[in-house]
């Protein structure tokens, strides 16, 4: 079984016509700014726009037809496996048939399978444990400069079996993944369902003929949390069973764990997150303003300081203030202060955030609404973890032939 499994260089695998010379993003002439881009066009895909291996073109930036034409390079169409190899290192993506053309940029490479190469089997394989460690050491990640361009990326190493192995490892992600996805778009309904129905309740008063009932409260958000503070500088360590959330993590209104890092351990304290702690990201342009609750049980969790806490005063306001965080994005991210690149989310403007108070009966009944919603959120989350644990720990075997792949039935 494993001696139908070689490793080839990048270079090897171009020299033998299996794949095309990767290439890196846009270089050239187009350096567009927020202003330039358009509603719709062509995507202008960044590093951050590669979520959970897709490409998350609902948040993606678009350029127009004739922007495009000024460039030289940077260019991937349907069937291209994506990897980043600047500052975020590692993510991964395969172009669908969404666009004929989108445009890179120059954090991105992408490689482009001709013969005996299933592109959907690369895209597993870089996404495998070994790979990515692999990249990130070759890359020197955990620095702001990690980068691994070009010439090194065609000595990395790629091992592959027959092109039939290569499509039932693909088959095996693509069976998990896309249970993982299923999952994560039932999560995102119904998150958008609790949030019409806030702004059903607390914004247009739907259920009071229209206006703000006359026993709801004009207050701050410093008045109804017990805790809003940056979260530590940590120090990491492989040697933890403590976690640190950075941004990368904070997306789409969820908390992906799994770009999450160990720690030296600290003694607990009050930046340990619990149960309903709302996080905005507070640093830098394009994340600045991004929200997420925290709808499960955190274990010895923290985040950095880049992150803002914000902890609701009573068990009460948990989901109030989660939703009233969602859709206030726009007015958060208005906070900032700094120039374009050093921004930053002051806490105590955070602290002086206007909002309404509703009293505890409409409370109680909003929260007997919601709660089912935000517990089948949870049920989903700690299963997609499991599932992407199964897949994590399966992978290397049948990467390596441990597992015959014929066995597996799929």
């Amino acid at each position: 079984m494993k001696s139908e499994w070689k490793t080839y260089t990048v270079q090897e695998l171009i020299d033998l016509g299996m794949l095309e010379a990767p290439m890196d993003g846009n270089h050239g002439n187009l350096h567009p700014k927020v202003s330039d881009y358009v509603l719709e066009g062509i995507p202008f895909i960044m590093a951050n726009d590669l979520v959970n291996g897709k490409i998350d073109y609902k948040k993606c930036a678009h350029i127009t037809e004739a922007q495009a034409r000024q460039l030289k390079k940077g260019f991937a169409h349907p069937g291209d496996v994506l990897l980043t190899h600047k500052a975020t290192i590692g993510r991964t993506a395969l172009v669908g048939n969404e666009y004929d053309t989108i445009v890179l940029t120059p954090q991105i490479t992408y490689y482009r399978v001709k013969k005996g190469i299933s592109n959907r089997y690369l895209k597993a394989y870089f996404d495998s444990k070994e790979f990515q460690e692999l990249l990130s050491n070759w890359a020197g990640s955990g620095s702001t400069r990690a980068y691994l361009g070009i010439t090194a990326q065609r000595k990395l190493p790629i091992l592959l079996p027959s092109i039939d192995i290569q499509n039932k490892i693909a088959s095996y992600c693509e069976s998990i993944d896309g249970k993982i996805t299923v999952n994560s778009m039932i999560n995102d309904n119904l998150e958008q369902q609790a949030a019409a129905l806030f702004k059903s309740w607390f914004v247009d008063f739907s259920l009071f003929g229209g206006t703000v009932p006359e026993n709801w409260e004009d207050t701050t958000l410093e008045n109804i949390t017990t805790l809003i503070t940056r979260g530590i500088a940590p120090k990491y360590s492989n040697d933890s069973d403590q976690t640190v959330i950075n941004q990368k993590c904070i997306r789409n209104h969820t908390i992906d764990l799994s770009l999450a890092r160990s720690h030296t351990p600290k003694a607990i304290n009050e930046k340990w997150l619990q149960f309903g702690d709302l996080l905005i990201n507070s640093t830098g342009d394009g994340t600045l303003g991004r929200v997420a609750q925290v709808w499960f049980t955190p274990k010895s969790l923290t985040v950095d300081s880049h992150v803002t806490i914000v902890r609701p005063a009573r068990e009460e306001l948990i989901f109030y203030i989660g939703l009233w965080g969602i859709l206030h994005e726009k007015e958060i991210e208005s906070l900032h202060t700094g120039s374009t690149g050093q921004t930053e989310l002051p806490r105590d403007r955070v602290k002086m955030l206007k909002l309404l108070l509703p009293d505890n009966i409409s409370l109680s009944r909003f929260n007997s609404i919601i709660a089912p919603m935000a517990s089948t959120i949870i049920l989903n989350q700690e299963e997609n973890q499991k599932l992407a644990s199964l897949r994590d720990t399966l992978l290397p075997k049948l990467m390596s032939g441990e597992i015959d792949v014929s066995s597996i039935q799929l």
